[in-house]
């Protein structure tokens, strides 16, 4: 048997035993949150996912989508965090969590600002939205258009504070993408999801996120609760080795679980994973036969080094899949790309090229004839 051959093969055993040992911490983990998913924020790379596409009730969760916006419009110069804006009495009646807003008042853009994220206010929301766009369907509409420029392409908004609609929802996926955009884009704001709590109209208010009064470096990001939906959360914290991680959790059943198994599933994903180089550029995967070249063999290997999320328990062992067609016609130039290599660490994988790591000539005159020949014997045979 060719050499080459018989290195493809060891080389697809590996892999192959590769993905079975290396899945195994992700299928032992295990939440009761209905929807769930755990995302390193610098990378992207999903480190567990539970029904992460399912459509659900975003509930208050919704306001980071509002949050967003809003900041927006500060960036953009459309609103000043110290403009004043009206409350409609629309704002002042609508019922839920409240900031308790006067009817005919004017609010501070900054303080309604606190009161949507600390108080998670459903009076400051529409407050915010008719501010910016008159009316909160047209506010709900630069929703669904911002959600669709940051890439949330499972998620619908019809109002500003996620009031129950059947037409208004999104998935976990969705709401990860969102809490790492409103943290990426806007960091001169994103203080304002640590506060504990906020004071207005002399009544204060606790901040609902519970992760944020347990001692694991949780600066965020946002609770949700309705009937249909169970209890939900959009967690951002850094851990130890200062990764930001970001979790969303829906479905469950009470307060108490929403607390305490937030906290635990944000714990698993800061101390379970590391940022770990699996292969360097110039690192030889395999090698390759050669047609009609000086030497009968190149071999191959990375273009780019590959740096994935990995579990600790199981750095060393990725799943990993070649793709090239040979035998490669000579001549071959250091750094031709030859094919490419998928790097497949938990639920997410890499894909680089694979380029050659040594020069081959092309044989001479007599030498092609010689090889030809033989290849038309071989085949004849």
């Amino acid at each position: 048997m060719p050499s080459s051959l018989l290195n493809k093969l060891s080389f697809i055993l590996c892999a192959v035993f590769a993905i079975t040992v290396f899945s195994l911490p992700a299928s032992a983990f295990e939440t009761t949150a209905k929807q769930a998913i755990i995302v390193d924020h610098e990378t992207g790379q999903v480190l567990f996912e539970k029904n992460a596409d399912k459509q659900m009730p975003t509930s208050s969760m919704s306001k980071v989508m509002t949050m967003y916006v809003v900041f927006d419009a500060i960036k953009n110069g459309a609103l000043d965090l110290d403009d004043r804006l009206p409350v409609s009495k629309k704002a002042w009646a609508k019922g839920g969590s409240k900031m308790f807003v006067g009817e005919g008042s004017r609010v501070n853009v900054e303080k309604l600002v606190r009161g949507v994220i600390v108080q998670s206010g459903n009076d400051a929301t529409i407050v915010l939205a008719e501010g910016i766009a008159k009316t909160e369907d047209n506010f709900a509409e630069r929703m669904n258009e911002k959600a669709k420029t940051l890439g949330m392409t499972s998620s619908n908004f019809k109002n500003a504070s996620g009031w129950p609609d059947p037409d208004h929802y999104s998935t976990a996926r969705d709401l990860a993408t969102l809490a790492s955009a409103i943290t990426r884009d806007f960091p001169e704001h994103y203080p304002y999801y640590a506060e504990k709590e906020f004071t207005y109209n002399d009544i204060t208010q606790a901040n609902r996120n519970p992760l944020l009064y347990k001692r694991i470096n949780v600066d965020g990001i946002k609770t949700g609760h309705t009937e249909v939906g169970g209890y939900g959360l959009i967690g951002s914290g850094v851990a130890p080795d200062g990764r930001r991680v970001v979790i969303v959790l829906n479905g469950m059943a009470s307060e108490k679980e929403r607390a305490s198994e937030s906290a635990r599933v944000m714990k698993w994903g800061y101390n379970n994973f590391e940022n770990k180089t699996l292969y360097t550029r110039g690192q030889a995967l395999d090698v390759a036969s050669v047609s009609m070249g000086k030497e009968e063999h190149v071999s191959i290997g990375l273009a780019d080094d590959i740096e994935m999320i990995v579990s600790k328990a199981e750095a060393d062992k990725p799943t990993v899949k070649l793709e090239y067609n040979e035998p490669i016609p000579a001549p071959i130039k250091v750094g031709q790309v030859i094919g490419s290599v998928t790097v497949t660490a938990g639920y997410t994988s890499k894909t680089s090229d694979i380029v050659a790591l040594e020069p081959v000539a092309e044989a001479g005159f007599f030498s092609k004839i010689i090889k030809k020949t033989k290849l038309l014997i071989d085949e004849a045979l």
